[in-house]
């Protein structure tokens, strides 16, 4: 045998995957449970000695291989600040290891309308905490401590259902390396850490200080690292961080880019309500907190509607976040009316609809330590969508960006106001960031790609081969 699966056996174990989406005939797989007790077992796994799970994928010239990838694993991935499938990323993930055929379990906190406390979605099982947020640097330990109780009583839940042979922690915070430490010691289970943010940056940017908390912040961070058999980073300078700050080996870090799934991110018909006055719309999507600088984009339409006195352009703000109802409440105060525009959460063919009517996207975030090095979603979304945007001037996005972003130099309302209105008035200009915008994501941002080294990444742990990084 060459090591692939039987046609019949390969049947066989989709038929028992799709099979479990639903509890009974005729249910969504989409079915809350209130009590762990309601839980059937987990779906048996396909424990062949020989055989080993194969995905497809294609290479650069267009032909479809089959990859082989490893047996089937039970993967717990940890998630603290934002619910699933809310964190794109982290859904993008799962379902990555699902169709791969392993067994995805996640546990994160309820919100963003994700509140049953259990649920089976496309085939990954997502269990839910309560969570309250903290709004000050005080608040954070107490936050923090919660979150891990509830993720060391779930995850032991998760265990009674089935041996758990990998855990994902996605920071921040840098604590949950305890939770893989517990299982590690007791159960011999490998652990995995997804590095999406730069906790002691990240502090220093919404508090400017470096006290007590930034430097436990980065003792933390190493202690994560020193546990992880593996680390996957968002970008080439976080792989860098790793391993000079991490001291992680090169060759256990692996670079997983999150780009969105292009088979969901593409241009709809916009929105009509947002279209019909004619006006340019100036736009933002994603999370509204702190360090994302939104504040900024509001005053920059204070000055663009006052200072420079053009009614012909208007902004729509996709997301929500701790600082929605304080950004809306400055928008008020600042009598903007209708020329700004708050949304709330959305998400599908919905959100798909508000971004395509944006003439401009506006990538507001503060220039500092930490998100000039961050690879953000917004860059990626919008080059999809064909939107030419501004942002200030951070490394990384602007490295991804190219010529599809107008960068503003001086960090300012003024400033983004008028790099705006310069955009507005030059539909040349708009056109060709558009295209090279377009151009850059058709060649470069392949979710299937990243999939198959994060998958790639899940393998290592378990095997001496080498594998691309």
């Amino acid at each position: 045998m060459d090591g692939r699966p039987p046609s019949a056996l390969a049947q066989a174990l989709a038929h028992n995957l799709l099979a479990y989406q639903s509890f009974e005939p005729g249910v969504s797989n989409e079915y809350p449970i209130r009590s762990m007790a309601q839980l059937p077992p987990l779906p048996l796994q396909w424990q062949g000695p020989e055989h080993r799970f194969w995905s497809k994928r294609t290479d650069r010239s267009g032909w479809v291989e089959e990859v082989q990838i490893g047996k089937p694993r039970h993967v717990l991935i940890l998630v603290e600040n934002l619910p699933v499938p809310f964190d794109r990323r982290v859904w993008q993930e799962a379902l990555a290891l699902q169709s791969a055929g392993h067994v995805v379990s996640v546990i994160c906190p309820k919100g963003k309308g994700f509140n049953d406390s259990y649920e089976l979605r496309d085939g990954v099982h997502i269990y839910r905490h309560d969570l309250v947020e903290a709004t000050s640097a005080k608040g954070y330990p107490a936050e923090y401590i919660t979150a891990l109780v509830h993720q060391l009583r779930l995850s032991l839940a998760v265990r009674r259902r089935q041996r758990i042979d990998v855990i994902q922690a996605c920071n921040p915070p840098d604590l949950m390396f305890l939770i893989a430490l517990f299982h590690r010691l007791l159960f011999g289970t490998r652990f995995l850490f997804d590095h999406h943010d730069l906790s002691p940056e990240l502090y220093f940017s919404r508090f400017g200080r470096k006290d007590a908390l930034y430097w436990v912040l980065g003792l933390l961070e190493k202690l994560t690292f020193r546990v992880a058999d593996a680390s996957i980073a968002t970008n080439e300078t976080f792989r860098d961080i790793a391993i000079a700050r991490g001291n992680m080996p090169a060759d256990r870090v692996f670079v997983v880019k999150s780009y969105p799934d292009p088979a969901k991110t593409h241009r709809h018909t916009p929105e009509p309500a947002l279209v019909d006055d004619g006006k340019y719309i100036v736009g933002y999507v994603g999370i509204m907190g702190a360090q994302d600088g939104v504040e900024m984009l509001v005053r920059a339409m204070d000055h663009i509607i006052y200072a420079r006195g053009r009614n012909d352009i208007k902004a729509v703000l996709v997301g929500d976040g701790p600082e929605y109802e304080r950004l809306r409440a400055l928008a008020e105060t600042l009598r903007l009316g209708d020329a700004l525009q708050f949304t709330g959460y959305l998400s599908g063919p919905t959100m798909m609809r508000h971004l395509s009517a944006f003439d401009i996207g506006v990538i507001p975030d503060p220039p500092n330590g930490c998100n000039e090095k961050l690879s953000m979603n917004k860059v990626f979304e919008y080059m999809m969508l064909g939107i030419p945007f501004v942002q200030f001037d951070l490394a990384q996005a602007r490295r991804e960006a190219g010529d599809a972003a107008l960068v503003t130099m001086r960090h300012s309302a003024a400033a983004l106001a008028d790099s705006i209105i310069a955009l507005a008035d030059d539909s040349t200009r708009r056109r060709q960031m558009a295209k090279t915008a377009r151009a850059i994501a058709g060649r470069d941002f392949q979710w299937s790609t990243q999939a198959t080294r994060y998958l790639a990444a899940i393998d290592s742990i378990f095997t001496a081969e080498d594998v691309p990084t």
